[in-house]
Formats: structure tokens, sequence, C-alpha cells
């Protein structure tokens, strides 16, 4: 997203709209309005002293018989530049500071760093009265007394955001390179802490505002003749019983251009989050929705069985070089009662595909596929309304950490009803009553006991029950499981398999089961999609997974699983190489680099998925179809794996 895109879309909510009409109200008063009211502000007319609001002066008169309301409007110029100018001073001032302790010898940083830490415990107000004995009555005293009472909060915010900027790579290599403290300042730190400084300034303004008004108001700041909305106020207050209005006015322009400074804070801040990156890299369209001639096709099942239909889906992300896509061209389909997992090392894929059927891919992630339909409905044209009821009702989610799943501070009974409350309407007690059924039928011990606890009282297996359990508080007819027996021991790893086979064979619901571990999923499993480097490289049926498995690279993660036979002397076997980051994808099989049996073409031309045999695509220029090219294959595998 461009930066003209990224404002324009703030501007247009109401917050921007607010805070941008705010501002330029503040901003064309300051300009105009002495030019316009400076003469009538200064009139005096000892016929109309002190009199209370009227047609001809809404505000009423002061004591020598000039207007209020002009004099509000004319001191808008001097108090939004003072207020402008103390920033300023604190934003130079506490970056000096803040950064001094990254230029400086240690000897001498620390001192500067505890000032700051004392400094920042004081309040505001209470720097800026004392600074303002220091530095004396008047304007230019009042301007360096807030200014150096906000300095310590800025030197705090540059320290942390210096400190967080020093500790990357970039930094080190400069160190390395020889580059002065200074330079690295100007060159590499400041550059990168230069946006939160400013919105932070911008807020500050608002403060700025409400300071000088205060110090002005006790007899402090702005001096006679000149006058702020601070000596109006005071002025207004002493004959606030005769004429409210006179002191009405000042506080109002007070509260608006503070409300002005702050909101155009908020909106800067909202604008400019994590574009810092990327602000000159105008990142490319994403492609289009249309299906691709080369595309895999899904496997060919009963339209009216079908649960999940994926055919060419993408996921993007953006970064700094462009958009990266980690999931690029995936298709399958999942009928009603069948399991199918889905294998891969890390990085390949497997979990983005399942948060992209499930509607989890948040901004600025991009969802991109010919179809993808969720019990034959459109998850990229229904209207979100209907997606959200579709698949809260229907699509259950077993997450690898149940822990985090949970929310820490409510019962673990409130958080299942909770989806029969929102989706089915039920009533609480009804919906609590259903959660201890749903807890009982996944086999929790005294149910209605543990229903009334916390997460952290369950063990990881009950944590992981009681996820499941939630799934099924309301009817789903697909449970996508995302590595849910990892962080379980071998005994609670085979109960929650066995929980999911057993709903599975109940409910009649289809589960798409994401692991690392090949063999959980072929003892579990009725197909198996094995994923690399975004692309599905093979789909087989499970029972054929040990025996007719053709790509190299499933024969090479079912080479890999340890068996308790094993001699215990040899090394652990490994796939050599590692998988292609997702912005790297080389041209041609992304496998190619750690394939035995690669060849040129494999380092030219991607494979598509193929057809291999009843039920079995594989994606490969050379499949496996016979012992000799297995046996050739483990052989480089072992040969990768002996100590050198």
């Amino acid at each position: 997203m461009s930066a003209r895109t990224a404002w324009s879309g703030i501007v247009r909510s109401p917050l921007g709209l607010t805070a941008l009409s705010l501002f330029l109200l503040v901003a064309l008063t300051a300009i105009f309005a002495p030019i316009i009211w400076g003469a009538q502000a200064e009139q005096v007319n000892p016929a109309e002293i002190t009199q209370g609001p009227s047609a001809a002066h809404l505000l009423g008169t002061d004591t020598l018989g000039r207007d209020v309301l002009a004099r509000v409007l004319v001191a808008t110029r001097l108090s939004v530049v003072l207020a402008v100018l103390a920033v300023i001073i604190g934003v130079v001032a506490g970056t000096l500071l803040g950064t001094a302790p990254s230029v400086l010898p240690r000897w001498a940083g620390r001192p500067i760093v505890g000032f700051v830490n004392i400094a920042v415990a004081f309040p505001g107000l209470l720097l800026a009265l004392f600074f303002a004995v220091i530095f004396g009555v008047g304007t230019t005293g009042s301007v360096l007394a807030i200014g150096f009472a906000m300095a310590p909060q800025f030197a705090r915010l540059t320290q942390t955001l210096s400190a967080a900027i020093a500790g990357r790579d970039f930094i080190s290599a400069a160190q390395v390179a020889g580059v002065s403290r200074v330079r690295i300042l100007i060159r590499h730190i400041l550059p990168n802490i230069g946006e939160p400084l400013i919105v932070n300034a911008t807020v500050a303004a608002g403060s700025a505002l409400l300071a000088f008004a205060g110090l002005s108001f006790l007899g402090l700041g702005v001096q006679v003749p000149a006058y702020d909305w601070g000596r109006l106020l005071g002025e207004g207050l002493n004959r606030i019983y005769l004429n409210p209005a006179a002191a009405l006015g000042p506080a109002v322009a007070v509260v608006i251009a503070g409300l002005a400074f702050n909101l155009l804070g908020e909106t800067a801040a909202a604008a400019l989050g994590g574009r810092s990156a990327r602000r000159r890299h105008a990142l490319p369209a994403v492609a289009s929705s249309s299906p691709r001639a080369d595309a895999p096709q899904p496997a060919q099942v009963d339209g009216d069985d079908v649960v999940l239909l994926v055919d060419d889906l993408r996921v993007s992300f953006p970064t700094p070089a462009g958009w990266v896509t980690p999931v690029r061209g995936v298709s399958f389909a999942i009928s009603r009662g069948e399991a199918i997992g889905v294998v891969g090392e890390s990085g390949s894929g497997k979990s983005l595909t399942a948060l992209a059927a499930a509607r989890l891919i948040e901004r600025p992630g991009h969802i991109d596929a010919a179809r993808l339909d969720f019990c034959g409905t459109s998850l990229l044209t229904s209207p979100d309304r209907a997606i959200r009821s579709l698949l809260g009702t229907s699509l259950a989610m077993v997450f690898q950490d149940p822990m985090t799943s949970f929310n820490p501070t409510r019962r673990i009974g409130s958080q299942l009803a909770e989806a029969a409350s929102e989706h089915q309407g039920m009533s609480r007690r009804d919906a609590m009553t259903r959660a201890v059924q749903r807890l009982q039928s996944v086999r929790v011990p005294a149910a209605a006991r543990r229903a009334h606890q916390y997460p952290h009282e369950f063990s990881g297996g009950m944590r992981q029950r009681a996820m499941i359990a939630m799934g099924l508080m309301n009817h789903p007819r697909l449970i996508i499981a995302d590595e849910p027996t990892t962080a379980l021991d071998v005994t609670v790893q085979r109960q929650v398999l066995q929980l999911l086979a057993g709903v599975r064979r109940d409910t009649d619901a289809a589960i798409l089961l994401i692991s690392h571990d090949i063999a959980v999923v072929a003892q579990t499993c009725e197909r198996v999609l094995v994923m690399y480097a975004g692309r599905i490289v093979e789909d087989l049926p499970a029972a054929a997974l040990h025996t007719g498995a053709q790509h190299p690279y499933t024969r090479a993660l079912l080479e890999v699983v340890p068996e308790l036979d094993a001699d215990r002397d040899a090394p652990l076997k490994m796939i050599p190489g590692r998988p292609p980051a997702p912005g790297a994808f080389p041209p041609g099989c992304a496998f190619a680099d750690r394939c035995p049996l690669a060849s040129a073409v494999c380092r030219e031309r991607d494979p598509e998925l193929a057809a291999a045999g009843p039920g079995h695509r594989v994606a490969c220029w050379h499949p496996v179809d016979d012992r000799v090219a297995a046996s050739a294959a483990q052989a480089q595998i072992e040969e990768e794996t002996v100590p050198r």
C-alpha cells in the first residue's frame, strides 16, 4: 500500500476526517484571525465595558470594552506558535539526551541515562513550574520551561527506539566496517526512529497548549500587552459570575486545539504504522484470481459430498521488495467423513493453507484462488456475515498450542458456551449444559467440575481435549487440526488421535490433519498431501504411502522417520540441505538442490501435479517408480549424514 493510499484511507475514516477538520480550523484561524479581527480585538470602547453576550459581541467585552471573541480568535496564533516552539525544543533536547549514551563513552552516558530516569518520574507540569522559576516570568521563559519539561519523555522514547534499532544486523555491519558512532546515529538510527518521534511530537503539542494555558493563567506565561488563551481565561475567570462566556470562550478554544493536535497524532500513527520499512517500495498489484491453464486441479469428488474445495490457492504477503507468495497454486478437495493429512517441513505452507481455508489470513495478507468453497459456499465472494455464520457453525479449528488458544482469565466452560451462544442463540444455561456434555464426549473426567476451572488447571492433553470439545459445540462438517499432538507425550498423542477418529466416526465430519510426523498421518488419514515450498508435490492414498510414494521428497520424509530397531551407533538420517525461503523460490523444481535424482530440466521447469495412478498425483520430472532409483536416493541421503 502506497503512502498516498494509506493517508487517503485514514482521512476518509471518522477519526481522520474529524482530525483533519479540527486541525484545518485551528490552522486557518491562526493564520487569518489577526488579519481579519486584529483591529477589533485591540479597539478600546469605554462605553461597552464588561458587557455580557449580545449580537454585537457574542462573548461579551472585557474591562476595556474589547470584544472577547475577537481576542480569543486572535490569540490562536500566539498560543499555537508558542506550543509548537516548545515541542520543537522538547524534541531536540530529548533526542540529544536520548541518543547521547549511544555516542558518548559508557562512563559519560550512564549519568545521562540516570538523569533521564529521574526526570521522567516527575510530572510534566511540576517540571514546567520548576523551569519557569529558573528561566523567569514571560513568554521566553515559558517556552523554555515547557520545552525542557517535555524533553525527558522524548529522551526516554528515543532511548527505547534507539536500543531496538541498535540490535539490528545492519548496525552491527556498520560497526564492523568501522563507521563512527556519530555517523551510525545520523545515517542509520535517526532515520529509523523519525516517524514515531514526529507522531509523538504531534500529540505532545496538545499537552503543550494546556501547559501554556496553565502558566499564563497563573501569571507566569505571556505578559501584557500580549495575550494568549491562558491569559484570557484568567481575565474571564475574574468576572465569571458576571459573564461566564468570557471564561468559556478561551476554555473551548484550548479544548478544540488540544483535540486537533491529539487526533492528528492518532491519525498519523494509523497512517504511518507498519509503513516505515516499505515507504519507498511501491508494491505491485496482486495477481487476479483468474484460473491458470496449467493450474493443478483438485481431486475429483462427488459434488454433493464436497466439504472443502480448494482450486489454485495462493496466499501472499507484502514485503519491502514486493509481494511474497509462500502458498502458490494449491489444489485439493475434502469429502464428507474423509480424513486428509498434510505433511511437510516447516515453512512448506501447511498452516497457511489451513488458515486461508478458515478465512484467518488477516490484512495485509492476501488470499487468491480460482475457487475456495466451503460447504458449497464461496469464501471469496460471499458476504462476510454469511461466511462468519457458516464457518462459526460448520468449521472447527484445533490449534497446536491450546494454552494460547484459550483465554487464561476465563473458565473453560464459559469459553465453550460462548461458541453456542454466539452462533446458535442459546441461553447461558443451555450453552453451559452443552459445554459439559461436549467435555464428557471427549472423555474429560468430572466434566461438570472441570467446566468451572481455568485453562492453567488443565494438563496439556486435557486442554487439547477441551479444544476439540469447543469445536464440537456446534455441528462441524470440517475439523482442521493444526499440529494437535506436537506438544504432547506419546500416550496422550495416541489418545487425542483416537479421539479425533471417534469424533469423525460419530459426526461424519471431515478432518484436515496437519503434521510434521508423516507416520502419524499415515496411521490416521485416508489420503496424504505432501507439501514443499508452498506447493503440493504429491497426493496419494495413505495405504500406498510406504510402498507407492513416487516423489523423492516423500521418500525422504519416510526414510528419516526413526525406527525402534535402528542402529543406535549410526547417525540419525536427515534430508540434506534446507528448504528455500518463501521469497527465494528457485526456478524449476524447488526440491532440485536437495534431490539426488535432479537433472537439468528440474532446475529449469517446475513440474505439474499430474496423475500417477488411481487417486495418486505427483509433481516430479523423475518419479521414483522402481526400487533401483529408490535405493540410489537413499544411498545419497545416507552419504550426506556421514560425519566428515
